[in-house]
């Protein structure tokens, strides 16, 4: 039986950054990976959504300004977008794996399942480690409703050969805006069904109905409070049906949240707790067996499921496991940003002493192109510090990492007036918006 210091369960990011730094420091380290190495990210998430959000971007301000330097503007061709795209993810899995090997990590194929606290099986081989840590992600959930068979998920519309004349995505959260968004603007007609009237319901609420009417103004059809029943097929066609309500289109994606990779582990040979949302952590990580740690978007925990918060915890678990803390883990300030068109970012808390609100569309930084809604929110304490932020612009998300800054060096008005950024820029704004 092979013996590891360490076994890492799951590619991405997180585990390939825990699986370098332990290696790094003289472990003798292994990753499993069931699927593609690299993980969801730069395989089928963030990275190939930026590629084709950033077409849509370049669209946007082609189309803001026609009449002003442009005549006609064409939708984005998905064909060659698609083929775009592939140049990013095609190499990625390869040259994850190639990484890992030229850096001394020895690598499994395979799906691998506990057999004790300390062991698991891949492909009928078993193998040991002093610890463990479980980094497989999460996958798209399906509407439990007759004819679920029908949906596609975000991973099947980011591969798509060709974009369809309609589509029907299902749910409100920032998967669903911002394939709406993509597949507007290839000129397609999109339709968003939602089971509640509460759009992005971990958003200001305010900002987010702000972003339902810009998109509303490209085209997206929104139905609020329709309640999923069933998707039928109907020749070339699927019938999304819910009470007095029905919707044909030619593809019907569901965007209803993710489920943890957690399933196919037998966790509970290994004493492993786990629940809705994945494994059950301490706040050092570990799970209620303490030879096992849980990182990213598995771990059941209130924290954002982004890629650097995985890899944020890949960073502390190796430390922990190698003996250079003992200290519980602090998340810092987690931005976060649905890549809708306009772009909607948030950060830190949303109510305060003072909040300060303002339209700032008319601003030379977005009417000189000619953006048409921007506007942002500043939350304050009562010692004036700037506290939390609400933006919606095509700036959003460069803007957000500087006022995630002034929140973490609790910066006031007159701090940030002390300060000469680039000029004329998002950021140069900051001084007037609080």
């Amino acid at each position: 039986m092979e013996k590891f210091d360490t076994i890492i369960i799951g590619a991405g990011p997180g585990g390939l950054a825990a699986a370098y730094d332990l290696s790094g420091a003289g472990q003798n380290v292994a990753v499993i990976e069931n699927n593609l190495w690299g993980g969801t990210c730069p395989n089928r998430g963030c990275d190939p959504k930026k590629v084709l959000i950033g077409a849509v971007e370049a669209r946007d301000r082609m189309v803001q300004l026609q009449g002003k330097g442009f005549g006609d503007v064409p939708y984005v061709n998905w064909t060659d977008l698609e083929k775009f795209k592939e140049t990013f993810t095609d190499p990625v899995s390869d040259s994850s794996k190639k990484g890992a090997i030229d850096a001394g990590i020895t690598t499994i194929d395979g799906e691998p399942k506990f057999v004790s606290d300390k062991e698991v099986s891949v492909n009928e081989v078993t193998y040991q480690a002093d610890h463990f840590i479980i980094a497989t992600g999460q996958r798209p959930s399906y509407l439990d409703v007759k004819g679920k068979e029908n949906l596609l998920s975000s991973t099947d519309f980011l591969s798509l050969k060709q974009m369809p004349k309609e589509v029907t995505i299902i749910g409100a959260g920032y998967i669903a805006f911002e394939l709406a968004t993509i597949a507007n603007a290839t000129g397609a007609k999109v339709h968003v069904v939602h089971h509640n009237d509460h759009p992005l319901k971990a958003f200001n609420e305010k900002y987010a109905l702000e972003l339902v009417k810009q998109l509303e103004n490209k085209g997206v059809e929104f139905h609020f409070n329709i309640d999923t029943k069933e998707i039928a097929k109907s020749g070339d066609k699927f019938i999304l049906k819910a009470d007095n309500f029905e919707l044909s289109s030619d593809i019907v994606i569901g965007a209803t949240g993710r489920i943890p990779n957690v399933d196919y582990l037998d966790l509970d040979k290994a004493g492993v707790k786990v629940d809705r949302h994945g494994v059950v952590v301490n706040k050092q990580l570990q799970s209620s067996n303490e030879r096992i740690f849980a990182i990213g978007d598995v771990v059941s925990t209130k924290a954002p499921k982004l890629t650097p918060v995985a890899g944020f915890e890949a960073s502390y678990v190796s430390d922990v496991i190698l003996q250079k803390t003992t200290s519980d883990i602090k998340l810092p300030l987690i931005p976060t940003v649905v890549y809708g068109s306009p772009k909607l970012a948030q950060v830190g808390e949303q109510t305060g002493s003072k909040v300060v609100d303002q339209d700032v569309t008319k601003w030379f930084t977005y009417s000189h192109t000619n953006e048409p809604k921007a506007k942002v929110r500043i939350v304050l304490n009562d010692q004036s510090q700037i506290i939390g932020a609400t933006l919606l612009s095509n700036e959003a998300d460069s803007l957000i990492n500087l006022l995630t800054k002034a929140i973490e060096q609790k910066m006031t008005h007159e701090d940030v007036t002390k300060e000469i950024l680039a000029y004329p820029t998002a950021g140069s704004d900051l001084e007037y918006l609080i």
